[in-house]
C-alpha cells in the first residue's frame, strides 16, 4: 500500500468504509496516523471489525490514540475539533449531507483519498501522474493509456474511479507512471494533485443532482487544470477549450482533434484496434495517443497496445454472436450521451434502452435512430422511452431485462446487433450498472 510519514501522528475521520475507504483506513493506520471511522452500513463496519482482530468491541472502543487500530464511531457523535482532516467516499453528497456544514464550522477540511495521495507523492520514487475525467469515456481512456504503458514495459499502475483504489496499491518504482480516472466529486475532494498530463476528454450535463448548475459541474472538472503546475501538460477537445476558455496559463496544451494531424499514424488503423470501434473511442484513442506520446513511448509501441487493448467489461463488450446475431453489453451507457456513439457503431440494432431516466429526451441519440431496427424499453423509463421512440421505429414495451433479451434475439436476423445501451441509471431494477451489464451477459448465454 501506499503510506507517508506526512500523516503519522495526526488524527482523521474517515466516513464510508467501501473498498476506498478500508484502503484509506488501511494506509493511515500503516503510516502511524489515528483513525476514527464511520459507514452506517452494518457490513462495511464487519470489514473494518476483521481489521482489528474481528471484534466489534475493540472497533468500537480502541484507543483514537493508540495508532494500532481504528475507533469506529458514529459520525453524528464526532467532536470534529479532534480531527486534522475529513476523509469522506466520492459518493456521499456533500450538497446534503450534514457533515460539510459541521466541518466548516469548526474548521477542518474535507477530502478524499486522491487527496492523500497527492500528498504522499513527495515520499514516492520519481513518477509521472496522468489524470483524465469527463463526463463519457474516462474508463475507457484509463485503461487503454495503463495498457498501452504496461505494454510498452513502463511500470504502471491504475486507480481512482477505476480498479483498485490508489492507496491499496504499492507505490511504483522510479520511472512508473500512475494513471488516474477521476470523477467530479473525486476532483471535488482534491487540492493538490498536480497531474503531469491532465485529460479532459467531455462534458456533458450529468450529476446535476450533485451541483446546482450544468456550469458549477463544469467548473468541479475543471479544477485539474488549476491544481497544474506551469509546464505540465494537458490534452483536451476544442470545443471545451472555447466553451471554458481553457487552458490554463503555463500548461501546454494539446488538442484532441489535432492528435492524428501530428503523428505517423491515421484514422483508418482504428479498424486495426478490435475493441475500440466507433467514432467515440476514435476520441478515446486520440486522447491515449497524445497521452503516450507525450510521456515518450514510440509510434509503434502505442500501436501495439491499440492492438492488443481488450476492452472494458460493460462498455461495448462483444458478449457473444449466435447464429449470425452479436450481443453487445455497453450497460455503462446510462446517459444518452453515452449511449450515442454505440448507436453510431453499429448498422442494424435492436437496442434494449431503459432504466432510472436522468433526462426527459433523447436528442443525443437521434441523429442514429437510423441504424436501429427496433427499440425494446425497459424500466421506470420504459414508457417515456417508447413514447419518445414510437414516431422513428418500433418499439416493444418489455419492463425487464429478460423479457427484452428473449424478444429480441427472437426477433434479430443475421446481421443484427442486439445492443443492451440503456442510456439510463440501472438502480430501479438493479444494484449498479455492472450488475445489470452481468445479468445481460448471463441472459445471452442462456439462449
Amino acid at each position: 500500500m501506499i503510506t507517508a510519514r506526512a500523516f503519522a501522528g495526526k488524527h482523521y475521520a474517515v466516513l464510508g468504509l467501501a473498498r476506498s475507504g478500508l484502503a484509506t483506513v488501511n494506509a493511515l493506520l500503516a503510516s502511524g496516523a489515528r483513525v476514527t471511522a464511520w459507514d452506517d452500513n452494518p457490513q462495511a463496519q464487519e470489514k473494518l471489525f476483521s481489521r482489528v482482530g474481528g471484534s466489534p468491541d475493540a472497533a468500537r472502543s480502541a484507543a483514537s490514540g493508540s495508532g494500532l487500530g481504528p475507533c469506529l464511531r458514529r459520525e453524528t457523535e464526532w467532536d470534529l475539533s479532534e480531527f486534522d482532516s475529513i476523509v469522506v467516499t466520492p459518493g456521499l453528497p456533500l450538497n446534503r449531507h450534514p457533515i460539510a456544514g459541521r466541518a466548516k464550522d469548526a474548521g477542518v477540511e474535507i477530502i478524499g483519498d486522491i487527496e492523500l495521495f497527492a500528498r504522499a507523492r513527495p515520499e514516492l520514487p520519481p513518477h509521472k501522474v496522468v489524470g483524465i475525467t469527463g463526463t463519457n469515456g474516462k474508463s475507457t481512456t484509463t485503461a487503454l493509456v495503463h495498457h498501452i504503458l504496461k505494454t510498452a514495459g513502463v511500470p504502471t499502475e491504475m486507480g481512482g474511479n477505476i480498479g483498485l483504489p490508489i492507496l491499496a496499491q504499492d507505490p511504483l518504482p522510479a520511472g512508473g507512471v500512475y494513471v488516474l480516472e477521476l470523477s467530479s466529486y473525486q476532483i471535488d475532494l482534491t487540492q493538490s494533485l498536480d497531474c503531469d498530463v491532465a485529460v479532459l476528454l467531455n462534458i456533458t450535463p450529468d450529476h446535476l443532482d450533485r451541483y446546482e448548475s450544468f456550469e458549477a459541474y463544469a467548473t468541479s472538472k475543471m479544477r485539474l487544470f488549476e491544481m497544474q503546475t506551469p509546464g505540465h501538460n494537458m490534452v483536451v477537445r476544442v470545443t471545451e477549450a472555447h466553451d471554458f476558455n481553457i487552458p490554463g496559463q503555463g500548461v501546454v496544451a494539446s488538442f484532441i482533434e489535432d492528435v492524428f494531424d501530428f503523428k505517423e499514424m491515421r484514422p483508418k488503423e482504428q479498424r486495426e484496434w478490435p475493441a475500440m470501434q466507433g467514432p467515440h473511442n476514435l476520441e478515446n484513442a486520440s486522447a491515449a495517443i497524445e497521452v503516450c506520446d507525450i510521456l515518450g513511448l514510440q509510434v509503434q509501441q502505442i500501436r501495439d497496445g491499440l492492438r492488443t487493448y481488450p476492452g472494458l467489461p460493460h462498455r461495448m463488450e462483444r458478449v457473444a454472436e449466435k447464429g449470425g446475431v452479436l450481443f453487445v453489453n455497453d450497460s455503462k451507457a446510462t446517459n444518452p450521451t453515452a449511449t450515442a456513439p454505440a448507436l453510431a457503431a453499429f448498422p442494424k440494432i435492436r437496442w434494449i434502452c431503459g432504466g432510472q431516466a436522468k433526462s426527459d429526451n433523447l436528442d443525443e441519440c437521434a441523429p442514429h435512430f437510423d441504424h436501429v431496427r427496433k427499440a425494446y424499453t425497459i424500466g421506470e423509463a420504459g414508457e417515456m422511452f417508447a413514447s419518445l421512440l414510437s414516431p422513428h421505429m418500433a418499439v416493444a414495451e418489455c419492463v425487464t431485462l429478460d423479457e427484452a433479451v428473449r424478444a429480441a434475439a427472437s426477433e434479430a436476423q443475421a446481421g443484427d446487433t442486439v445492443l443492451l445501451s440503456p442510456a439510463c441509471a440501472s438502480f430501479d431494477q438493479f444494484r449498479d450498472f455492472e450488475a445489470r451489464g452481468d445479468a445481460f451477459r448471463v441472459l445471452v448465454g442462456e439462449l
